[in-house]
């Protein structure tokens, strides 16, 4: 009766822990973000370049018409009145504001190529998931074993190629050379298996590099659990090998996992900047790429900040995630 009346005291007391910890974790993060964004506005500010830099070779703009263009945009104002402006517009009104390059509203601009951003690192990332869990198992098992020395030498080359470089090798090969796939992403392609077809040669960069660095972790980390005592006594119990692997150590194993799994997933975003600039996919990597050529302001804030915005939040959650399947972990 007094360990009954003790669990149930108890919970509340977990719960109000917990809801302390995510308040003061919300209010570091907001904080975090309000510092990221003044970083990044200031350094865009500060950095050369013109968004009205085409005007300047285009002889029917005067450079008095350029000047009130200026002005009418709000160019011309110091460093904090244009943050403030683009803070007002972002955290209060909710409005991205608008593109200096294209003239079109950013959310608009930006939402419209996420939907091709995500059908490729979102296919990309779950394929690298799919290999190197079962991959990095097989590997601690079969230590020091032919299959270990290859999915070794595989995630070693897998990480330290970049992914400029295993982009334009599987271009030569099977667009030069083979003539199997196109290079160039066709974003107005109908149909199920021209978009696979021309998705395969990202998605397989993008899968390789992410797969080869998880690989490595998912490995480490069952080599760890499977000499631990807990195993060792499920093993002197009788209890079948694949049982010892997947109820014992593959599940206590898989705790940092899915934390890493977590914190690489806005890191996969940023991943396809280069991808998708080598293949020509009208994503939100490109769109980054050409905001910042062109000093576009408003694209670039949108895209980099919610880029932060991903970060700081999947460190929230894989802090969530780490305590909730760990129970050795607690709330301060």
């Amino acid at each position: 009766m007094h360990r009954l009346v003790t669990a149930i005291t108890s919970l509340p007391r977990k719960e109000t822990v917990v809801g302390r910890y995510l308040i003061r974790r919300g209010l570091i993060s907001i904080i975090t973000l309000i510092a990221i964004s003044m970083i990044i506005y200031s350094i865009l500010y500060l950095a050369p370049g013109d968004p009205l830099g085409g005007l300047a070779t285009n002889p029917n703009v005067s450079p008095e018409v350029r000047e009130r263009i200026r002005e009418s945009w709000g160019l011309n104002d110091p460093l904090y009145v244009q943050y403030f402006k683009w803070a007002k517009s972002y955290f209060i009104d909710f409005d991205w504001g608008e593109s200096l390059t294209s003239r079109v509203p950013v959310k608009d601009y930006v939402l419209g190529r996420l939907g091709v951003t995500l059908q490729i690192v979102g296919s990309a990332y779950l394929i690298g998931v799919l290999i190197a869990i079962p991959v990095g198992v097989i590997s601690a098992i079969k230590q020091y074993s032919w299959f270990d020395q290859i999915a070794t030498t595989f995630a070693f080359f897998g990480f330290s190629i970049p992914t400029f470089f295993s982009g334009l090798l599987l271009i030569l090969l099977f667009s030069v050379q083979l003539d199997w796939l196109n290079f160039v992403y066709d974003g107005t392609v109908q149909g199920f298996w021209p978009n696979v077809k021309q998705s395969i040669m990202p998605v397989t960069v993008l899968a390789l590099f992410g797969s080869a660095q998880l690989t490595r972790f998912v490995r480490a980390s069952m080599l760890e659990t499977i000499n631990q005592d807990y195993v060792r006594t499920a093993r002197a119990k009788g209890l079948r090998e694949q049982s010892v692997i997947v109820l014992h150590a593959m599940r206590n194993a898989m705790i940092p996992v899915i934390t890493i799994i977590a914190l690489q997933l806005p890191g996969v975003v940023g991943g396809a900047v280069i991808t998708e600039q080598i293949f020509r996919v009208p994503g939100i990597g490109r769109a980054l790429i050409d905001g910042i050529n062109s000093k576009d302001v408003p694209v670039v804030m949108a895209i980099t900040f919610g880029v932060s915005v991903l970060v700081v939040l999947f460190n929230v959650i894989a802090d969530i995630l780490y305590a909730l399947l760990d129970p050795r972990i607690t709330y301060h």
